[in-house]
């Protein structure tokens, strides 16, 4: 009666968000009862809720060991592994789950979650139809459909079915937080943004609608409203279709600057195209951490940058500085020692651009910006000091600069499919 009681307590507590307190008591509970499976579910739920994802791990490990058919502690297996980027697991998890209890909606709603994450739109919208069967009032899975239907481009089922999660529950605020990427999506910042506030207020630290707020704000700049058009495009591709469009953007772009060099008369059509396509190619790279950097100004924007992302934007700027610097100095001295320096700060905006960003090698971004900057930094001193440098190092920088843009790329893409 007493572990009743004190379970009560628990989740009480975890309803609260008071999760050390619930940690506190589930261990006391544990420590009189160390091979109860149903309390070590317990302890990995509230690591989980802490997002102490491996300690979560272990324990639903070990009470699944001592208890190996039960449905729920499969589901908060499949969560975690989830959590921790094994897709593949998560995805055995949640099936066994099925297997024992396949009649429990949310089992299929994250199942077509996961789906949704791994770019299975039509899985993840036939996942998501078989929970709302189970439950035709089920949020997790009127969120997936909403968001399956969104990016196989029914735009109308999407906000009909997302429209019926809100009125099934309108103070959901991670329903609220979808809708407005949803709408964000569409292109409707305006409306995107009220959504955001609302699952904000809501939850205040909701990571989900923090970011989405972010979005919003910056989509208020026209030119990031089309740059944000672009990104969704391009994440809404599988793996091959984004390197083919990258590289069929390349090879047109390479066209293009030949059939200028070999025909004088077409030079003055073609090159504005080529032009264009460089400031576009460019402005994929530097518009994000640009736009945090003015957000840093923004008294509603500033609370919700990452400090990764205030890191990147202040390396954007000190680059883009030095890039400033560097033609301004051409242009007072006709220098030629000020045209690289302005290269060098503009070439050094891409990969500064990216050095704090999240992904699965943390090292390798960080290490090759650094080699790349001491290479330029190596030619701008000796153009500087009006010493010698060798048309091999000019190359080398050349080719590390092309060779972050592919390498960059190649990282972000197979971490974008999983």
């Amino acid at each position: 009666m007493l572990e009743n009681s004190q379970i009560s307590k628990v989740d009480i507590l975890l309803r609260q968000g008071r999760y050390a307190e619930a940690e506190k008591i589930a261990n006391e509970m544990l420590s009189d009862n160390p091979d109860n499976p149903y309390l070590l579910k317990v302890l990995a739920e509230i690591k989980a809720l802490q997002k102490d994802f491996d300690s979560a791990l272990l324990l639903i490990n070990d009470a699944i060991g001592k208890v190996p058919h039960e449905d729920d502690f499969f589901y908060l297996r499949a969560r975690v592994l989830f959590a921790l980027s094994k897709y593949d697991l998560a995805e055995f998890n949640i099936k066994e789950a099925i297997s024992f209890d396949p009649s429990e909606a949310d089992y299929f709603a994250f199942w077509a979650n996961i789906k949704l994450y791994r770019k299975g739109y039509q899985e993840a919208l036939d996942l998501a139809n078989k929970a709302l069967e189970l439950d035709a009032e089920n949020i997790m899975a009127l969120n997936a459909r909403s968001t399956a239907l969104l990016k196989l481009n029914d735009k109308e089922g999407s906000f009909e079915t997302i429209e019926g999660a809100l009125h099934n529950d309108p103070d959901n605020y991670y329903t609220h937080a979808n809708y407005g990427w949803g709408l964000l999506e569409k292109g409707d910042h305006k409306k995107a943004m009220i959504h955001f506030q609302e699952s904000l207020q809501r939850n205040p630290n909701y990571g989900y609608a923090q970011q989405g707020m972010l979005e919003a704000i910056k989509a208020k700049n026209l030119v990031y409203r089309l740059f944000l058009k672009y990104a969704f495009f391009m994440s809404n591709k599988v793996g091959k279709y984004q390197w083919g469009i990258l590289l069929g953007m390349y090879v047109i772009f390479r066209v293009l600057e030949n059939l200028a060099d070999k025909n004088e008369a077409l030079e003055p059509f073609i090159m504005p195209i080529v032009y264009l396509y460089i400031v576009f190619a460019i402005s994929t790279w530097i518009i994000n951490p640009i736009s945090n950097l003015f957000l840093r100004f923004n008294k509603y924007g500033k609370f919700l940058l990452e400090e990764r992302e205030r890191k990147n934007s202040s390396l954007v700027a000190i680059s883009a500085f030095v890039s400033i610097v560097g033609f301004l100095g051409y242009l007072i001295t006709r220098d030629y020692a000020g045209v690289f320096i302005g290269l060098y700060g503009l070439t050094m905006m891409i990969p500064l651009s990216r050095v704090f960003n999240k992904l699965s090698n943390k090292l390798l971004i960080p290490l090759y910006t650094i080699a790349m900057a001491l290479v330029g930094l190596y030619i701008c001193v000796n153009l500087l000091l009006d010493k010698g440098v060798s048309q091999m190092v000019f190359i080398i920088y050349g080719l590390m600069f092309l060779g972050f843009q592919f390498m960059y790329n190649a990282i972000a893409i197979k971490q974008d499919n999983v």
